[in-house]
């Protein structure tokens, strides 16, 4: 009992009960995340649509009540609203260009679907499948730039400001963390929509979520959708494989671009709304 009474307390994430309750409710949403967050980065499976589709679902959750932290809590402070609406007015436009490679990765898949449906010769097979594969890698590249732009930026969200008053300092500190699971969100769906198909083994280390979208042995199919495409494209263009598989996983690709384009749009708004309610209580 001694030895266990002489260790220091534990720490707890959650925000005092006394703050009000709209913190609370965007910390409950942030802590939701973060959840899923570890799920994410400790499962064996490669990232997939799913998982990204419940990333954008419980960050427009986090948005909802952030919006309602602004009106509520930082008429204060005008300081700590400028800075938070600069950063949303970052996340808003990665959050632009992440639909629009969404959006041309989707349009290239159904390009390619018409194209199979049409049956036509083998070198208009070739054709649309080197312009998808083309696609692909230009995305890839575009998307690297982003999350190293992300990463950036997650490095000025957390630095901390100080407070007097402990409320305030508190609230701050939450729509510092909704910024920062942001960033992490978008970044898990750049590197969705960017998985490659084949093993790179050039890049060793780094972040286990980039870890993940490899496959483990040289020539091991991803079962990311995004991925899996570019192996049955690859598959079909050294006649390994029929097309009929290929457009199964294209159709499997376009579903799930579909439901990640819906929860795209639902976020882009939510940050639209946060920005207005910032710029409202600012202008009072």
């Amino acid at each position: 009992m001694e030895r266990t009474s002489a260790l220091p307390p534990n720490r707890s994430i959650s925000l005092p009960s006394t703050l009000h309750p709209t913190s609370l409710c965007v910390e409950a949403e942030l802590n939701k995340l973060r959840a899923w967050e570890t799920r994410s980065c400790s499962s064996s499976e490669t990232l997939t649509a799913e998982t990204v589709q419940t990333g954008l679902v419980g960050l427009s959750e986090v948005y909802r009540c952030a919006e309602e932290l602004v009106y509520s809590s930082l008429t204060q402070n005008g300081k700590a609203l400028e800075n938070a609406l600069d950063h949303s007015l970052k996340l808003l436009d990665t959050c632009g260009v992440v639909r629009e490679t969404q959006q041309k990765l989707k349009e290239q898949a159904l390009c390619l679907q018409s194209s199979f449906r049409r049956r036509g010769t083998e070198s208009r097979f070739e054709d649309e499948i080197s312009s998808y594969l083309r696609l692909r890698k230009k995305l890839k590249k575009e998307a690297s730039k982003c999350i190293r732009s992300l990463k950036g930026s997650e490095r000025k969200f957390t630095v901390v400001v100080s407070f007097k008053d402990y409320h305030l300092a508190m609230v701050v500190k939450v729509l510092r963390d909704v910024n920062v699971k942001t960033s992490r969100v978008l970044r898990f769906l750049l590197m969705f929509l960017s998985s490659p198909g084949t093993t790179n083994k050039k890049r060793r280390g780094g972040c286990s979520l980039i870890r993940k979208l490899r496959p483990t042995e040289k020539g091991e199919k991803i079962a990311n959708e995004v991925g899996s495409v570019d192996g049955a494209l690859l598959c079909v263009l050294h006649g390994t494989e029929e097309m009929t598989m290929a457009n199964r996983k294209l159709e499997s690709l376009v579903i799930s671009l579909d439901s990640i384009e819906a929860g795209l749009d639902v976020l882009f708004r939510r940050l639209i709304r946060y920005r207005v309610s910032i710029l409202n209580v600012l202008t009072r």
